[in-house]
């Protein structure tokens, strides 16, 4: 009885173990079947992640090089363009009209010189064919370019060329983007003022559809190296009065740089009277108004000298130029002759309260004028000045 109880509890031992075995095995089986149902799904949505992050990125890619296309052949075609003009304007072996200049001063000195210095090595033409025509006697800066220079305030009086260079602006953009009306009259008076009966035209438009997307900031400085030749200029002699041995030259004017405010007028005032404390300070105004900028006056400052009597529409610039190339230092406005400051071998102080327009000219400077062994050009911000040692950092 005893081994018969024994035996049937192995048998239900067995069948128990039996079961659980059963079990375990259904539910692993179960498990892996779970598991492999998931693999499978997390492998269906890896794939289509992938073919879906692979279609984005297709499409990322093709709209990448097809707005690098786009805009390689958009500056391609400009390149082509331009040269094509100037090649056309380079050809044979008669006078070339360069200009009219009619833009804003800083864009001269600092672009269009260097520019025509290129077109000019660029294409091989001889100085002799080159006729500058420009305003304010700025013939000094294209010495080295141009044999021929024409004042265009001997052809129009100063109140009509102020009148239709502001119709100019008022119709389209300050830049000369395409020759104008203005232009075609200048050019013809120039023709029948020397007397020739055909001209080619080097026009600024060239040059500003060429760089524009430079100052854009679209385009690196490398278009501008590409285009220009920088070199110092040679300032003209005799155009100045007789000044002190050792002044500093400043020019401060309304504009984006710095805007006519109350606060900029009293601080410009501070510095020019705290430079006038260590030498003389000759302020560049010019009283006259041929363009849409007006000069900051310091005439009741002691030790200022004013060039009044002595500045006319047809030599302001080069009265200027000297005083500048003569001077120890230059301080003014961020712009216009501040650019040529340094090409002339005058260390400058360039002061600027708003630089939103100026950066691409500050970094083009920047690089520039080391490269050609320019003197010192130092661009700060108007509030700035209050952290500086006076007067020893203006008037040393």
């Amino acid at each position: 009885m005893a081994a018969l109880v024994a035996v049937l509890r192995r048998g239900a031992k067995l069948a128990r173990d039996t079961r659980k075995r059963l079990q375990r095995r259904t539910k692993g089986a179960r498990e892996s079947a779970k598991h492999a149902k998931a693999q499978a799904r997390q492998g269906r949505d890896r794939v289509r992640d992938e073919l879906q992050h692979a279609y984005t990125g297709a499409v990322r890619a093709t709209r990448y090089v097809d707005r690098l296309q786009r805009r390689a052949w958009t500056a391609a075609a400009r390149e082509i363009s331009v040269r094509r003009e100037l090649r056309l304007a380079a050809a044979g072996d008669g006078p070339i009209i360069v200009g009219p200049w009619l833009s804003e001063v800083g864009y001269e000195a600092l672009y269009w010189v260097p520019f025509l210095r290129w077109f000019a090595d660029h294409y091989r033409v001889s100085r002799d064919r080159l006729i500058v025509v420009s305003r304010g006697g700025v013939s000094s800066w294209y010495a080295d370019v141009a044999a021929h220079y024409v004042e265009l305030l001997e052809l129009f009086d100063a109140a009509e060329f102020a009148a239709r260079n502001d119709a100019r602006r008022a119709s389209g953009d300050q830049k000369q983007m395409a020759p104008g009306d203005f232009d075609s009259d200048i050019v013809t008076r120039v023709r029948q003022h020397l007397g020739l009966a055909s001209v080619s035209v080097c026009h600024p438009s060239t040059m500003f559809r060429l760089l524009r997307h430079f100052w854009l900031g679209t385009e690196s400085l490398q278009q501008v190296l590409d285009h220009t030749r920088y070199a110092l200029v040679r300032p003209p002699r005799g155009a100045a009065p007789a000044l002190p041995p050792r002044y500093a030259a400043v020019k401060f004017y309304t504009g984006r740089a710095l805007p006519d405010t109350p606060a900029h007028r009293a601080a410009l005032r501070a510095i020019v009277a705290r430079i006038s404390e260590e030498m003389p300070v000759v302020v560049l105004s010019t009283g006259l108004t041929l363009d849409e900028h007006e000069d900051y006056v310091f005439r009741d400052v002691p030790n200022v000298v004013t060039l009044d009597g002595v500045l006319t529409p047809q030599n302001n610039l080069a009265v200027q130029t000297e005083v500048i190339a003569g001077a120890t230092r230059f301080v003014g406005t961020c712009g216009s002759v501040a650019w040529l400051a340094p090409m002339l071998g005058t260390e400058t102080l360039a002061l600027y309260a708003d630089d939103r327009f100026l950066a691409p000219h500050l970094y083009a400077a920047g690089q520039l004028f080391p490269a050609m062994g320019a003197a010192r050009f130092i661009p700060m911000h108007l509030s700035g000045l209050e952290h500086l040692a006076w007067p020893a950092a203006l008037a040393r």
